[in-house]
């Protein structure tokens, strides 16, 4: 074992420390070092695990990418999908596409005698992804949806089933208009209720059959006015695009959820901003105070470090011995930060003590991310920079006199 290591085990774990000034000045750094800790992970894994939990719920209920038709204007009746160029089987074959779902929207008001809502009605098929659904569903069940006849089954947003006073198994009318002088009514049973926590899907979409939807827009038995295309992985949005647009032909066009959504990926963005700030916070204060440590127990030992010197230790070994002892009572405070740092996350991820108000943060529960690497991270980071930040205030080592230091001691 080198000398340096060696020698600062032997005074970092020294019985003499818990009676002297060292005592104190361990248990300051020790403090500073968990605090930082326990500030950072929650720092990280709260923003990415909202950044993530957004982007999911955003995502996950219109699709990560949209293919439309180029003849699709401003409003959201869907205009029919052109199938030449089209090739599904190929798209649904890639490696990152989880599903694939056809469906079409029209714009309609749902109104009965409490009140009217406008909504967008999207219409689905058989090929709907209920499983990937359930997360969203607060009551009742999707419709299940054959494309033989008509399904009357809609599900829809808590904050629409509120506004009309509905609950699962009530009728409700929806009025469709097809121009100036066509109306079109239609009666719908609520099987279902959902809540995305997101205000621009739950103010206006309600699911049902995808009959519907062609019988009120003349549409072909077969057409869909979109494809909703599922990725394996929500971050893949941007990689798989390319890919994507090249199967759709060059009548369609592709759309990504972060397109579609531009005002909550720049809230989303956000996060980063805030996570980097309070991160190189923390991280100067943990810096500052590890480095006010170091000094304190220099002045401390100067007596030892002349002692050391005398016995012809140079330099750069007593440096190495006083950066190692402060990396060294630094670990307490990193394990220590860890662990009630992870214990508070934990508390949170299984039980969401914290809650939040989603018409602002898109989420009802703080979501956390427990990723294993991020600990690991932010520890090994804080010593790494810690380790660095010690080199350049260790060099007043460099300063002490071995015979003033011993004739003062």
């Amino acid at each position: 074992m080198k000398f340096p290591i060696y020698f600062s085990k032997k005074i970092a774990f020294s019985k003499d420390n818990k009676n002297n000034l060292s005592r104190i000045i361990i248990f300051i750094g020790r403090l500073s070092v968990a605090l930082g800790v326990i500030v950072s992970l929650i720092t990280v894994s709260v923003g990415f695990g909202s950044k993530e939990a957004i982007k999911l719920r955003m995502a996950d209920f219109n699709g990560h990418i949209n293919i439309k038709s180029k003849r699709s204007n401003s409003s959201y009746d869907s205009s029919v999908l052109d199938k030449q160029g089209l090739k599904t089987k190929q798209i649904s074959a890639l490696p990152d596409v989880a599903k694939i779902q056809n469906y079409a929207t029209a714009t309609g008001i749902l109104r009965n005698e409490h009140d009217f809502a406008g909504i967008i009605f999207k219409g689905v098929g058989k090929d709907f992804d209920h499983e990937r659904f359930e997360k969203f569903l607060t009551e009742g069940s999707t419709p299940k949806i054959t494309e033989e006849g008509y399904n009357s089954g809609v599900v829809l947003s808590e904050k629409i089933a509120q506004d009309l006073h509905l609950k699962t198994k009530d009728s409700i009318v929806a009025v469709f208009s097809r121009g100036e002088d066509r109306i079109i009514y239609r009666k719908f049973e609520v099987s279902g209720i959902y809540k995305t926590d997101i205000k621009m899907i739950d103010d206006q979409f309600i699911i049902g059959d995808i009959n519907h939807v062609r019988r009120i827009l003349d549409m072909e038995k077969d057409a869909v006015g979109g494809i909703d295309v599922f990725l394996k992985n929500v971050n893949d949005i941007d990689k798989d695009t390319p890919e994507i647009e090249a199967l759709v032909g060059i009548k369609n066009y592709v759309e990504k959820a972060t397109d579609r959504y531009p005002q909550i990926v720049d809230w989303i963005n956000i996060f980063d901003n805030n996570i980097a700030v309070i991160i190189i916070i923390m991280l100067i204060v943990v810096v500052i105070n590890i480095i006010m440590v170091l000094l304190i127990l220099i002045i401390e030992r100067t007596n030892s470090i002349g002692l050391l010197k005398t016995l012809g230790a140079h330099n750069g070994q007593i440096r190495a011995i006083f950066i190692n002892y402060t990396l060294l009572i630094m670990i307490p405070g990193l394990v220590l930060g860890n662990i009630i740092g992870l214990g508070l996350l934990t508390l949170q991820h299984f039980f969401g003590i914290i809650t939040l108000n989603p018409e602002n943060y898109y989420v009802s529960v703080v979501p956390v991310d427990l990723n294993p690497m991020i600990p690991l991270l932010i520890s090994g980071g804080i010593l790494l920079i810690s380790a660095f930040a010690l080199i350049f205030p260790s060099y007043l080592i460099s300063k002490i006199s071995p015979v003033k230091s011993i004739k003062y001691n």
